[in-house]
C-alpha cells in the first residue's frame, strides 16, 4: 500500500548531497528509465556518505540497502525488487554512469571442488571514478587491494571510449565527450582502441588525430594483415597509408 505521500523538508540543517550539473544537462535527458534514475541518484548519495579519497559500491551491498529496494518495490510490479535493481544496475553499466569491476576468487564455503564466487563492484564514471579502477587494475591501489583476496581474479569489461580519452590524451569537457560518442556510434570498438593504440606509439595524443585515422580506415578500408601491431620494434615506421590526410606531410624518416 502506497504512503501518504511526501511530508515536506523539515526546518532543520541537512546535509547536502553533491551532484555534477552535467547530470541534469547531459545524463538526466538519456535515461528513460525510473529504476535506473533511482539507482543513480542513491548511488551518488551512498558516494558522498563515504569519506576518503577513493569511493565505490559493492553491488552485495546495494542488494541488502533496504531503502533503495523499497524505492525498487514502487512502480515495478511485473518485477521484485531485487530483479528491478539488477536490472538497473545493467542499465546504468550500459549507459557507462556506471563502471563495473568483477572480482572472481574461489569459494571456500561450497561443497564442489573449484567453485568461484563473483563479487561486483561498482564506480561512478567521474573522472576519479576512472582513476580509481584504473588504478584497481593495476594493483596500484593499495588501499582498496586488501579488500581483494589474494587468489582473485579480476574480470573487467573493455575500457569504454572515456576511459581510453582520459588514460592517453587528456581531460574530458563535454564537446570532446560529444564527440567521443559519436565515435562509438560509427567505429566497432576494435578498430577505436587500435586507434587509440596508434596515436600514442606515433606521440600523436590528439582526438583529431584518432579521428582522422578511423575516417581513413572508413574510405579505404582496414586491411588487417597491414595495420600496425602496437610493440612491434618498427612501430616508431608508420607507413605512409595509415597516416591520416591532415598529418600525411608529417612523416618520420
Amino acid at each position: 500500500m502506497r504512503g501518504m505521500g511526501f511530508v515536506g523538508f523539515p526546518d532543520v540543517k541537512m546535509k547536502a548531497v553533491v551532484i555534477p550539473d552535467l547530470f541534469f544537462t547531459d545524463l538526466l535527458p538519456q535515461i528513460d528509465d525510473l529504476a535506473e534514475l533511482k539507482l543513480t541518484l542513491h548511488c551518488f548519495w551512498l558516494l558522498n556518505e563515504q569519506s576518503g579519497e577513493f569511493r565505490y559500491l559493492r553491488g552485495a551491498d546495494l542488494r541488502e540497502d533496504a531503502t533503495l529496494l523499497q524505492s525498487m518495490a514502487l512502480d515495478n510490479e511485473l518485477h521484485t525488487p531485487a530483479a528491478a535493481l539488477a536490472k538497473a544496475l545493467e542499465r546504468a553499466v550500459a549507459r557507462n554512469t556506471l563502471l563495473r569491476l568483477e572480482i572472481e576468487s574461489p569459494d571456500l564455503t561450497a561443497p564442489e571442488a573449484g567453485a568461484v564466487k563473483v563479487e561486483d563492484w561498482y564506480f561512478m564514471n567521474t573522472a576519479k571514478g576512472r582513476q580509481t579502477l584504473a588504478l584497481v587494475r593495476q594493483g596500484k591501489l593499495h588501499e582498496l587491494q586488501s579488500a581483494i583476496p589474494e587468489e582473485a581474479r579480476l574480470r573487467v569489461e573493455r575500457p569504454n571510449i572515456f576511459v581510453l580519452y582520459e588514460q592517453n590524451i587528456g581531460l574530458m569537457t563535454p564537446l570532446i565527450a560529444d564527440q567521443l560518442r559519436d565515435l562509438e556510434k560509427n567505429y566497432p570498438p576494435d578498430w577505436i582502441t587500435e586507434a587509440f593504440d596508434i596515436a600514442v606509439s606515433r606521440n600523436k595524443r590528439s582526438l583529431r588525430y584518432i579521428q582522422a585515422i578511423l575516417k581513413r580506415w572508413e574510405t579505404e578500408g582496414k586491411d588487417e594483415t597491414q595495420d600496425e601491431i602496437v610493440g612491434r620494434s618498427d612501430r616508431t615506421q608508420p607507413r605512409r597509408r595509415d597516416l591520416p590526410d591532415d598529418f600525411a606531410d608529417v612523416i618520420l624518416r
